[in-house]
């Protein structure tokens, strides 16, 4: 459950920086990690 808050967390502040940059390449790199966290997401639900 910690994992999966921490995962929750992460995917907050990924938000937040989507929502405050206007530079497309952090945008796609934020998208990027965004996929990324939901895969750890997925992985996290797995195991518990």
């Amino acid at each position: 459950r910690k994992l999966d808050f921490i995962a929750q967390e992460m995917n907050r502040e990924a938000n937040t920086i989507l929502s405050k940059t206007s530079d497309l390449e952090i945008s796609n790199r934020g998208i990027e990690l965004k996929t990324e966290i939901e895969k750890v997401r997925e992985q996290i639900q797995n195991i518990e």
